[in-house]
């Protein structure tokens, strides 16, 4: 009888599997704009079913950091409003900061201009997060010094610089040229409606990163910061210990939120150093 119940779960994620890949597919005829928003919304709404509730997931926003550098449009951004609430707006337009986002991710139909990509991909690298956040955190406060001395022994951070997880959404296309470069992406999802009686969501993770490099990775993203790392005797990638079968979501939801718990926990937000932003505003 349990075992029943566990198929009766899993064919549920395969019936969504299939009924997101046959919403992308659909055609709106003479209207790109409403096709490219509406497949946003359905990606969205794929995120919200994957990503826990305390995460936010807002579409069309830009990044900012404190130093105030802003990213190139993205189309969905997860982020935390459990420590880090602040959006900042202007008019419709959605500022949100670095540290609170986890995942920024691009929408693409058929057609993938690996040139634009890889612009997007720089504007979100150049944003920094800012070590400058005091917390109180078990057993202590965390005051935003690299390295903490407490009873004559250094404390290291666990996060230093973080950056969030790079996705991109597409739908399948047999032509060579509009196929994502490997190296611009953490997770690249696309979406196959070639067989329409098994439509599919391939996950791929093309930098085969093991636990301990995604924690590196994720926390520790400036070379300059790598001396705080600590080293993680887990080695699983997320296509081996983490992957359920041919069930693509069911597998998203275990390796997107096993990479969460990873990044950002909990949200350290520098409230002085976007004070500081916004007072050099005025200054000048």
């Amino acid at each position: 009888m349990q075992s029943e119940t566990i198929e009766k779960i899993k064919n549920n994620y395969k019936r969504i599997e299939r009924s997101v890949v046959e919403q992308l597919f659909l055609e709106f005829t003479n209207h790109n704009p409403t096709t490219g928003s509406y497949r946003e919304d359905v990606w969205q709404s794929l995120f919200r079913q994957v990503v826990p509730y305390k995460f936010s997931i807002a579409k069309s926003v830009f990044i900012i950091d404190s130093n105030g550098e802003i990213s190139k449009e993205v189309d969905l951004a997860i982020f935390d409003e459990q420590y880090t609430p602040y959006i900042f707006n202007y008019g419709n337009v959605r500022f949100v900061p670095i540290e609170a986002v986890a995942v920024v991710v691009q929408c693409k139909s058929n057609y993938i201009d690996n040139t634009n990509l890889h612009g997007w991909k720089d504007s979100i690298k150049k944003l920094k997060t800012d070590t400058r956040s005091i917390t109180r955190m078990y057993p202590d406060v965390v005051n935003g010094s690299l390295v903490k001395i407490h009873n004559g022994e250094n404390k290291t951070f666990t996060q230093t610089s973080t950056r969030p997880i790079q996705i991109l959404c597409h739908l399948e296309n047999d032509k060579d040229n509009t196929k994502p470069k490997a190296d611009l992406f953490d997770i690249v999802i696309c979406a196959n409606y070639e067989k329409e009686d098994d439509p599919k969501l391939i996950i791929d993770y093309p930098n085969n990163l093991n636990i301990g490099q995604w924690y590196e990775s994720l926390n520790h993203c400036e070379e300059g910061l790598k001396q705080y790392t600590k080293k993680y005797s887990n080695l699983d990638t997320m296509e081996n210990k983490y992957k359920v079968g041919d069930n693509s979501i069911l597998s998203l939801i275990f390796q997107l939120n096993q990479l969460l718990m990873l990044i950002n926990n909990p949200m350290l937000f520098p409230h002085q150093a976007y004070v500081d932003m916004f007072n050099k505003s005025d200054a000048s």
